[in-house]
């Protein structure tokens, strides 16, 4: 199974996987000397502790705050002073719900109940912040090397042979982006010599796309590790990363623009920035979003092939709009 599928099984599991038995629970019709009685003569398990109070059939009534039945007089009745509101998670719950309810309502700790409301165990804030620790730590670890084409675990294979099956077939998609980026500077090579100041701006123009397709096909992993891509969620995230783009492609070119022109005092070019770094990255933004999407929905692990795919595609793009737009100015 893959990595990231075993991850997210994880995170489905049955909550009553996961919860601790043997809460502290008192009868709802004894006293508070009664109730603290018993649960010196059997303690209750676990660092979190709240005292739930039940019915004669073990069905779940309310829970007592520790300082009410510490502070209470003995003779005083355990319903008296229980709360009747009670967050509680069905045994249906998975891991994934359990951490939601800790996240919504804040409690360090909820009951688990049966269909009849009789308390199964409790789960507390250590499945949370456990959980949240470990999928921070592996997925920090996991996606910066998915993003260049490879899984933390194939990185640590001792095989060479076995190492370089799992990842050269990505560079593929790079050697080729590479090889036609220089077939097209060889086709706009009357521009180039035209005006050689066009030439100096490329790795800035490559490095701005490339740096936000990078960072459009991260944000988009993130939302599909845990969901299918459709039709309608696609349109909204290309139209989410478009509007993006603007915004950054706009300011980028602003930025440059302004520096080519203190520099070389040359409108041309400073025309040819302008115009072309706001398209160009507003490009860069949809593929880095659409290369993600389109591998899920053919079958495709898109945390393996997309960085690699997305880079040479923004590549190739990238010079084609800005050698197009300097061939138009310079005419």
């Amino acid at each position: 199974m893959p990595y990231h599928n075993a991850r997210i099984s994880h995170l489905n599991d049955p909550v009553t996987q996961h919860m601790r038995t043997g809460p502290a629970v008192v009868r709802a019709d004894q006293t508070v000397g009664e109730a603290i009685a018993a649960s010196r003569s059997s303690p209750p398990s676990g660092r979190i502790i709240y005292f739930y109070a039940v019915d004669a059939h073990g069905c779940l009534e309310g829970v007592v705050p520790t300082r009410r039945l510490l502070l209470s007089s003995e003779s005083t009745a355990i319903r008296d002073i229980m709360v009747t509101n009670v967050i509680t998670i069905p045994c249906s719950a998975t891991v994934l719900d359990a951490c939601e309810f800790f996240l919504l309502y804040r409690l360090l700790a909820f009951p688990i109940l049966d269909e009849g409301r009789r308390i199964l165990g409790v789960v507390d804030v250590d499945l949370y912040t456990n959980e949240l620790a470990d999928l921070d730590r592996r997925e920090d670890t996991d996606d910066l090397f998915q993003l260049i084409g490879v899984h933390f675990r194939e990185s640590q294979q001792r095989s060479s042979l076995l190492a370089f099956q799992s990842r050269f077939p990505w560079l593929i998609a790079n050697i080729i982006g590479g090889l036609v980026a220089a077939f097209l500077t060889g086709v706009f090579q009357r521009e180039l010599e035209k005006a050689l100041s066009l030439a100096l701006f490329i790795p800035v123009v490559l490095a701005l796309a490339e740096s936000v397709a990078i960072q459009s096909v991260s944000l988009t992993l993130q939302v599909l590790h845990s969901r299918q891509p459709t039709l309608k969620s696609i349109i909204r995230m290309l139209r989410v990363e478009s509007m993006t783009g603007i915004l950054l492609g706009s300011t980028s070119a602003v930025i440059v623009a302004f520096v080519s022109f203190l520099w070389l005092h040359d409108m041309t070019l400073m025309a040819c920035l302008l115009s072309g770094i706001a398209g160009r990255v507003v490009c860069a933004s949809i593929i880095g979003a659409a290369i993600p999407n389109i591998l899920k929905l053919v079958h495709r692990e898109p945390q393996v092939a997309a960085g690699p795919i997305a880079l040479a595609a923004t590549d190739m793009t990238t010079l084609v709009i800005y050698l197009l737009f300097a061939r138009w100015l310079l005419s």
